[in-house]
């Protein structure tokens, strides 16, 4: 089973723009940690006090490993990346239910995940059962909410089960709901997996980023050398909306040349640079005036263009059709 991690990186063009890209578009606060191993640490998180924004976005950066490993705040929780647009990616422990041919316990456990204030996407994860002879849940809260939702799959053949799909033979997934900060996660067999032993021992149950998920019918045997899978969480600032930060005249995190953005999954915003600007918009002057001149997939002149800040012109050579003299993108278009 891969598992793809996402590198931000910072595109630059010419030679001396790349020389002086990482000071043109800072990461993280001025002298803090801005990358763990392969991962990179964008402010509002960091790895001290005076590097985020508050405890929750605090990254322990664990150099016993190689490469270093980072991991939320003091948890056991490792992150594998962070973007600035609202999201953690985690890898997060499967549930199994093992058995010996006899029909005896082998193996099991029951994995769970506590958040104090990020929240687990709605949008970017399902909940997966995958087996023959599998009945799975995931209990779950919502605040002070408690939910339960279950998968089931069973089949006698593994001629029944089809690669790439995961509507119920084999594997079974569905959605979770909004707002999640803590799951565990149970899962047992009917008959012990006598019947489909030779194919499948165990029974398996999970949270997974979907788009990293594409199940096999060799899982069926494989996932018991899987120890976790990715998952991604929503971050978000505050617990407040973008108008009651207005409202309560409290400082918005969102710094010059930004715009804040209520957090869809769970409580707070998030920052977003506009457009015609790039970078960290959780920084002072993070958000830079991207030169769209230096980039013609933002613009459809090969000549004249003129780059202002946060945005550009384009002018025709001179002889030109008075329509075609000026030509605008974004605030005047």
């Amino acid at each position: 089973m891969g598992i793809r991690g996402l590198v931000l990186q910072l595109i630059v063009y010419g030679v001396v723009l790349a020389a002086a890209s990482a000071e043109a578009y800072p990461i993280a606060k001025p002298g803090c940690q801005d990358k763990c191993g392969d991962v990179t640490l964008p402010y509002p998180f960091g790895t001290t006090e005076e590097c985020y924004y508050d405890p929750e976005f605090l990254i322990t950066c664990n150099d016993t490993f190689d490469p270093p490993k980072a991991f939320l705040t003091a948890s056991a929780i490792n992150v594998t990346n962070i973007t600035l647009g609202g999201k953690v990616h985690i890898l997060q422990y499967i549930a199994r239910d093992c058995y010996a041919e006899s029909g005896s316990p082998i193996a099991d456990n029951k994995p769970w995940l506590r958040l104090s204030k990020f929240v687990i996407s709605d949008t970017d994860n399902k909940f997966t059962a995958v087996g023959c002879d599998t009945e799975a849940f995931v209990n779950g809260s919502q605040g002070e909410k408690d939910f339960k939702v279950g998968c089931l799959s069973v089949c006698d053949s593994i001629d029944y089960v089809s690669n790439g799909s995961c509507s119920g033979v084999g594997c079974c997934q569905t959605s979770i709901p909004k707002g999640l900060d803590y799951v565990e996660l149970t899962v047992s067999s009917y008959d012990n997996h006598t019947r489909v032993w030779d194919f499948n021992p165990c029974s398996y149950a999970f949270i997974v980023e979907a788009n990293q998920f594409n199940f096999s019918s060799t899982y069926l045997q494989d996932l018991r050398n899987v120890n976790s899978l990715p998952v991604v969480l929503d971050w978000a600032i505050g617990n407040e909306t973008c108008e009651q930060v207005k409202n309560n005249m409290t400082p918005y995190a969102c710094q010059g040349n930004s715009t804040c953005i209520d957090a869809e999954n769970g409580s707070g915003y998030h920052c977003k640079c506009l457009e015609g600007y790039e970078g960290n918009p959780y920084l002072p002057n993070g958000c830079r005036d991207i030169d769209e001149c230096q980039d013609s997939s933002l613009h459809d002149w090969e000549r004249s263009c003129i780059n202002i800040e946060g945005n550009f012109t384009c002018l025709c050579p001179e002889g030109a059709p008075w329509g075609w003299k000026k030509r605008w993108r974004g605030l005047h278009s």
